[in-house]
Order: C-alpha cells, then structure tokens, then sequence
C-alpha cells in the first residue's frame, strides 16, 4: 500500500473525509469485472442508443402529425402511418430499455458479487492486529453500503449519464437543423448551468452525507457492540447508559440527515428553477415563430416535445449524479478495507510444510504487539517429535502469545520459529494451519448447530467422524440428550452453552481435525473438577504421537510434560520436568505449593458445606 493510500485509509479510520477527488478513482477498479462480460456491455449499448434514437423520433413524429392534422393539407393516409410509426416508436423506446436491462443486469450481480467475495476474502487474509482494532459493526455497515454502491454506480452510469448525454447530442442536433440559433443557445447554456449548479451543490452535500455516513455506522457499531455483550450489559445493570450511548450517536446522525434533506430540498428547487427559465424563453421564443407565420403547430409541439425528452432525464441526472457521488463514496471505503496491508503474507516461494511427524522450535524469538512493549524475550525451546512440552506462568507472561505465533497471526520481530527445520515464514499459511489445531481458553462458536461446530475442524467429516470426535471429547451423551439433539443450536458466540461444554466442543472439534501439532491453551479451564479429570485422560490420549504445547495455569495438568517452561515477563526463569522443578524449590516449586494449597482450601469448603447440610436435614 502506498504512503498516499495509507493516509487516506488513516484518514477514513478517523472519521477524516477521504481527500476531494480521490473517490472517483474506485471507477477503474472495476472495470477488470467489467471486462469479463464485455460484449454483453457493447450489446447493452447498443440497446441504449436504440432506444434514444426511437425516444427522440417521437416528437419529431408527433410535428408532422400535428401539421398533417392541418385543415389546409390534411390527407387521410399520411397521419394515418404516422400515428403507426408513433406507436412503433413508443414502444420500440420501452422495448429496447428493457432489454437492455436484461442484459447489462448479470454484468452488475457478478461484478457485485465477486467484489464483495474479494473483499471477505481479504479480510480473512488480514492479521490478527487488525480484527482486534476492528469495529464489527461499523466495518459490516461499510461493506453493505459498498456493495450496494456497485450496483448503483453501474446502474446510473449506463442508464442515467450516458443516455442524457446522448440524449442532449441528439436534441442539439434536431434543434440545429429545424430553428435558428437561439434555441440551440438557450438550450445549452441551460444544460451547462444545471451541470455546474448540480454539481456545485451536490459536492457540499457530499461532506454532509459522508458525516452521517460515519455517525451511522459509529451508531450501528454501539449497537451491534452492546448486543454481542449482552450477558455484560445484565451484569453492571447498565442497560440505560447503553440506551443513552446509542442515542447520543442517533441524535448526531439525525442533525445531519435533517441537514441532509435541507440541501436536497435546495438541491431540487435550484435544478427546477433552472428547467422552468429555460422552458419559458424556448416557448417564448417558438411561440413568436408560429405568430410570425415561420413555424408551424407541429414545430411548437415538437420544441415542447424535446424539451419534455431532454429535461426530465436531465431533471433526473441530478439525482443520478447524486446516487453517484454517494455510491462512490461508500465504494471508496469498502476499497479502502481492500488497501489495508497484510501484515503477514506467503513469501512468493513459500512451500508446503513436509509430511511426517512434526517438531517445534523457538529460536531467540523476539517480539511485542506494539514497538514500545516487548512481550517476549530471546525466547528460545524446542518440541520433539511426539512430545510435550508445557508452559506455565502468571497472567501476562507471554503463554498464549506462543500459540498465536506458532498459527503465524503475527510475525516475530526477532528470531525465528521452525517446524521440522523450516522457518514458518517460508511456508503457506494454508499448509502451516492446516497441521495444527488448537483448543483454546476462551472458544467463542459460530451461531450454528452443534454438528456444524464440530465439523467446522474438517468439514469433510462424515457424520460417523463427528460422533466420534463428539464421544472423544466426552460431549456425546450431553448432545444427545438434547431435544433437537447435534442439531441444536448453540446461539451467538455459543451463549446458549456453559462454559465447560463450548471447551468440549472446541475439543471434539480440534480431535477432528487430526493434527500433527496440538496446541492446548488452558483447555480444561471451564470444567469442573471430574470434568477435567476425565477431559485430560483423552487430552493425554490425543497427544500421544503427536507434537504438542500445552499453555496451562493449573500445574497438576501438565505433570506428565517432557518439559515445563516456567515464564515470568516473557523469559524463561527456568525449565525441566515436574519433579526436578519441585527438586529444586524455584518459582514453579512456589506456584506448585500455592495451588495445592487452594485446593486443600477449596476441598475443606466443600467438606464443611456438605456437613452443614446434612445436619440441617
């Protein structure tokens, strides 16, 4: 991305208006969509010039009926064919209009649909860092509007300016060739003047609509952000001060949209005025010939005729210019999530991660989220084949920065991370992915069923794999029980399940997937105690064979690691295995009697309460 389109991009982020101009340079971007339907765009052209061509012989038709009608020279036969070739004109200006809608709508659906896949396309391509500083709602809005701005710019530019600019072409050349110089004046300096006041008072609504634009999606944001927060929102009593958050963004939105509607308003009433003057001094002026005996009924019919062709086209180019403006606009941020820069990117010879078992390597890794704050320190480990090495520390220490460094959602920024030898720079992100899967701290499930959600590890499965991943994970028999059963839907984000049984799902679903590596980010965090006894069983079956990290708080579930690592600021402060680090009474050895303790504490509470309620009873 250049300088330029990273400080427009900045810009729209901010709320900043993109730089006057700038917006029509999206037109281009579309014309490789364009491309690909070329000759439905010619014949759709065609259609459109037809049908020009038929809307202006209808005034020129209805003269020489007019004057055929004329007691002086009225013959029977000629208006006869006359009023025939009206009527094939009439419809022949019907007629070809739709067809060439017919044809030109596929150019405009596939166009829009293959934007909008390149554009999701690219959001999934984008980093992590960029989906954390994202705002969902207004991000969707903008793709929405984008999408829709497609549609609409294809639209008025081959139905709306093309036609009133060869619409005029023809008009100034009928005027031309049937009166004298003076309507063809009147009749340009018209045109301009509506172009230039169009133009003048739409490009001052435009900052206006951009503002509302923003105040809109900034208030679809609040609001999607509450809803995705609701169990939050119940938490803190706060369902008001959310109320009053969305209101004071719908009240900046409504100064602006009533501003909005106050300059279309100006807007009409300016373009109606132009027409009106215009209008006027052509009547006037043709009305003076036929007094004078120099034109006939059918030259007055025939002015007012091509006035009523040319202005009401015209009358809408105004708001086809304005439908434009907007539609450009909403492209150009939908674009500009298409400029954002892909922070982690395949190197152009980057390979296929090789077969066969795999191992882990850290080696001197470096690295921070932002410049001023390193996470990790010179952190150096390596994963052997088919083994299990554990990482252990506070809050904060850089656990599960590890997995998300492993997945490649960030580049190190020292230091390099291998697999089976090769530097995961150097391979696909789809091949890399692919040989890990990980069950995460805090699983967050699409709003589907049950079985999409497991599926989702390899939706190739068979349903047969699905149950059995399911039964694996300990999770089966819950399903089951269930009235709808794997079909049961779980709710956004999985709302409609605790906490231990998303973490069960995100298990069947990691076992499904079959990896070669195993991440496990605290995955018997949400279980309860003989939960988490019967979880970590199959944890330790599924590991077996398989090169494994598990990032853990509770101690007790990584005794049987070939390695722990103890973190402490992102450095390891030291490393072995269970009984050596007990051995040597450091900080794992600290940690290890502090959790022992809470659990003696933990069982005595439950003891004591199990008393108390059986001598009450």
């Amino acid at each position: 991305m250049t300088a330029e389109m990273a400080r427009a991009a900045a810009a729209q982020r901010d709320g900043a208006a993109v730089p006057r101009g700038r917006d029509w340079r999206v037109v281009p971007m579309l014309l490789p969509y364009l491309w690909e339907y070329k000759w439905r765009v010619v014949v759709a052209l065609l259609f459109l010039v037809a049908a020009k061509f038929a809307n202006v012989g209808v005034p020129l038709i209805m003269k020489d009926i007019v004057d055929g009608l004329d007691s002086k020279q009225a013959v029977l036969v000629l208006p006869l064919m006359l009023l025939v070739a009206y009527g094939a004109l009439r419809l022949s200006t019907v007629l070809f209009a739709e067809l060439r809608d017919v044809v030109f709508v596929p150019v405009t659906q596939r166009a829009t649909r293959r934007i909008a896949l390149a554009v999701f396309r690219h959001l999934h391509a984008l980093s992590l860092r960029f989906h954390l500083d994202r705002q969902t709602g207004g991000m969707s809005r903008d793709i929405e509007r984008g999408t829709r701005g497609i549609s609409t710019l294809l639209s008025f530019m081959l139905f709306s300016i093309i036609p009133v600019v060869l619409e005029f072409m023809l008009v100034a050349a009928v005027l031309f060739a049937k009166f004298d110089w003076r309507f063809v004046a009147v009749t340009f300096a018209a045109v301009v003047l509506y172009i230039a006041f169009t133009i003048g008072i739409t490009e001052w609504r435009t900052a206006i609509r951009k503002r509302a634009n923003e105040l809109d999606s900034k208030a679809n944001t609040r609001a999607v952000d509450s809803l995705l927060n609701y169990e939050t929102v119940k938490y803190f009593n706060n369902e008001d001060y959310e109320a009053r958050r969305y209101d004071d963004s719908l009240q900046r939105y409504e100064v602006m949209a009533v501003r909005n509607e106050a300059s279309l308003g100006l807007l009409n009433v300016g373009q109606a005025a132009i027409i009106a003057v215009a209008a006027t001094l052509l009547m006037i002026l043709c009305a003076q010939g036929v007094v004078a005996r120099e034109l006939t009924l059918g030259d007055l019919v025939l002015v007012n005729g091509l006035l009523i062709q040319l202005y009401i086209p015209l009358n809408f180019l105004g708001m086809a210019y304005r439908e434009i403006k907007q539609a450009l606009i909403d492209m150009e941020r939908m674009f500009g999530l298409l400029e954002e820069h892909r922070e982690v990117d395949d190197a152009p010879d980057a390979g296929d991660l090789p077969e066969g078992p795999a191992t882990v390597s850290f080696d001197a890794v470096d690295f921070g989220y932002d410049p001023r704050r390193q996470i990790l320190h010179g952190m150096t480990f390596s994963i052997p084949q088919a083994a299990k090495v554990a990482v252990v520390g506070a809050s904060g220490a850089g656990k599960s920065t590890l997995a998300r460094l492993l997945y490649r959602f960030y580049d190190v920024t020292g230091g390099s991370i291998r697999i089976s030898g090769v530097d995961i720079r150097q391979l696909r992100q789809t091949s890399l992915r692919g040989a890990i899967a990980i069950v995460p701290q805090d699983t967050v499930l699409f709003n589907d069923t049950i079985y999409y959600n497991i599926q989702y590890g390899r939706p190739a499965a068979t349903r047969e794999e699905v149950i059995a991943a399911a039964k694996a994970a300990h999770i089966h028999a819950f399903i089951e029980s269930l009235p709808d059963g794997y079909e049961a839907m779980v709710g956004e984000r999985g709302l409609k399940l605790s906490g231990g049984e998303k973490q069960r799902v995100a298990i069947a679903r990691a076992i499904l997937k079959n990896p070669r590596i195993m991440i496990f980010d605290e995955a018997t965090s949400a279980l309860d105690s003989r939960t988490e006894q019967a979880i970590q069983k199959e944890l330790n079956a599924i590991a077996q064979g398989r090169t494994t990290l598990v990032i853990a708080h509770r101690l007790s579930t990584v005794m049987d690691a070939d390695e722990i690592l103890v973190l402490d600021q992102g450095r390891v402060i030291e490393r072995g295995r269970h009984g050596a680090l007990l051995a040597g009474g450091g900080a794992y050895a600290q940690m290890w009697a502090l959790q022992q303790q809470e659990d003696a504490q933990r069982r005595a509470e439950r003891e004591n309460a199990a008393v108390k309620a059986a001598t009450e009873t």
